[in-house]
């Protein structure tokens, strides 16, 4: 019997329902399906009766021998390839080519992987399953307590949806907190420089979010460019970080991505 080793966040999935769910909650026709951390392969064995083909990476090098095993002739039939690695450190391979995301994320590493998915261009979406409080502030919408830069860099690339909660009974062995499944279809992309000055312009946006956006963006832009831009769309001037939605966050950045730019030239 294989016992999940604590170093590598081990909880394997055992609850067929949730397994059904995640597969359902899948895109249709796929040419390349990318899961992470498979562990004993319950969720490979229905993810290999999609169309396309299925790559795995398992970092647990004992894991991977049961794994090579149990899929030998899918592996031989070339329907399933699977790597002994670290995905964060093979990521050149996962994005050799155009993929979906499919996981049950290990919570210590959960938001890497997803914020790396999220940046990758070769990464068309993802359905992760990680622990709920993480869930919760990738598909927090403005106003909600848990809005934070990581719902705002999730939602410039597509819809993010929480799909369902997965109750710890599910794993053996069991972890201490709820997890939850998202789904992350992308449809839209900041990408290059533009992609890295809108994480520093969020950074500096959420720096302290009990203070207002005026007084956490003043490291970045204009005290004037600010107000103006708030009373524009009937914000209040303490209007916080938390309360203003992706689409404006887009249109806030752009005009003060644009003042810099004219600063710069002047100079």
């Amino acid at each position: 019997m294989i016992r999940a080793k604590k170093k590598f966040g081990q909880n394997f999935l055992i609850d067929e329902s949730i397994k059904r769910q995640i597969i359902q909650a899948i895109p249709n026709n796929l040419d390349r399906i990318v899961e992470i951390g498979p562990g004993l392969g319950d969720l490979t064995q229905k993810l290999i009766q999609l169309s396309g083909k299925i790559e795995c990476f398992e970092i647990d090098s004992e894991l991977y021998e049961i794994l090579l095993d149990k899929f030998a002739s899918e592996i031989l039939e070339q329907k399933l390839k699977i790597t002994n690695a670290d995905a964060l450190e093979s990521w050149d391979e996962i994005a050799r080519q155009e993929y979906f995301l499919v996981a049950n994320l290990p919570y210590y590493v959960a938001t890497n992987i997803i914020l790396k998915a999220l940046s990758d261009s070769k990464c068309k979406g993802l359905v992760v399953m990680i622990q709920k409080e993480v869930a919760l502030k990738f598909s927090a919408q403005a106003g909600d307590s848990e809005f934070s830069a990581l719902a705002i860099l999730a939602g410039v690339r597509g819809d993010v949806e929480l799909l369902f909660d997965v109750p710890t009974t599910a794993f053996n062995p069991q972890p201490k907190v709820v997890s939850a499944v998202i789904r992350i279809i992308k449809d839209r992309n900041l990408i290059g420089e533009e992609l890295v000055e809108f994480e520093k312009f969020l950074k500096s946006a959420f720096l302290s979010p009990r203070k207002t956006l005026l007084k956490n963006l003043s490291s970045y832009s204009s005290k004037s460019l600010i107000e103006s831009f708030l009373l524009k769309y009937d914000l209040p001037l303490t209007t916080r970080p938390h309360e203003l939605c992706v689409a404006l966050y887009l249109k806030l950045f752009k005009e003060a991505k644009n003042e810099r730019r004219e600063e710069s030239s002047t100079r």
